[in-house]
């Protein structure tokens, strides 16, 4: 059973820092696709950035870009966002999803497994 876990979220003043990190288990190996969400209170979905197991990264939406960094350590299927210079307009639920490669998209919908999501908000 695919299983994704996020933690890493909480409150931080405005251009600050925070580091999330969503950890996998129980996926096949091979190429996949993890992406990062926010969801506002009231809003959709959004997506953030997607990477691709091999490290590619596969979209980086333009609020994120500059300030947001991704990583991963396929040894320990962990997928890390690093938030930097953080603005109130970051605070939301973030969370994890994984898709195949061919599913890496902005697109909610894609991806069948998700992580129960970590807060993140920026005063």
């Amino acid at each position: 059973q695919v299983q994704l876990v996020e933690s890493g979220g909480g409150s931080v003043e405005a251009g600050g820092s925070l580091r999330l990190s969503c950890t996998l288990s129980g996926a096949r190996p091979g190429n996949r696709c993890v992406a990062w969400f926010r969801q506002r209170p009231g809003n959709e979905r959004e997506g953030v950035v997607g990477i691709y197991t091999r490290g590619l990264i596969a979209y980086l939406s333009d609020s994120a870009k500059g300030r947001f960094t991704v990583s991963q350590d396929n040894a320990s299927s962990t997928v890390y966002l690093q938030l930097n210079g953080a603005k109130p307009e970051d605070t939301g639920m973030y969370y994890c999803g994984i898709t195949t490669p061919i599913g890496c998209a902005k697109r909610p919908t894609s991806y069948p497994y998700w992580g129960q999501g970590t807060q993140v908000t920026v005063s």
